[in-house]
């Protein structure tokens, strides 16, 4: 079977003050944001920072009930989930489902800069939440 990943499209890093996180990378490892957006239907803010062909994502809460959120509370900062880049999005998350997998997301939305994605359950991929991105760009 041909893999359904084309390349590791992000490392998501949950943290409580993005400024302060954009700061540290910039300061320790000379990093740059080349995105920011607020993402109003996951209610996070995000700051991508490029490492090569993939990213680094920042993320932080913009409302109490979002999972990013939710997730702070329970596991403070750090790894939150990997973003795998996929050619299409919706034959990767059929392929999860067919296999019995759990899915957080039944078909595939809309993401930032302009990606279609999907969420893989955690349970499912062995305690990593895992995140489809197709790329149209």
């Amino acid at each position: 079977m041909e893999s359904l990943f084309s390349e590791i499209d992000h490392v998501a890093i949950a943290v409580h003050d993005l400024e302060a996180a954009i700061a540290w990378y910039e300061e320790v490892f000379g990093a740059t944001v080349e995105h920011r957006e607020v993402v109003e239907s996951d209610g996070v803010a995000e700051a991508l920072l490029r490492v090569a062909d993939s990213y680094i994502q920042l993320l932080t809460p913009t409302r109490d009930d979002s999972p990013v959120a939710k997730y702070l509370a329970k596991r403070g900062e750090g790894l939150h989930h990997v973003g795998y880049r996929v050619r299409d999005c919706a034959v990767a998350l059929e392929s999860v489902k067919a296999s019995g997998g759990r899915v957080i997301d039944q078909a595939p939305r809309p993401g930032s800069r302009g990606t279609t994605v999907a969420f893989i359950h955690p349970a499912t991929s062995f305690g990593t939440l895992i995140e489809l991105v197709e790329d149209s760009h």
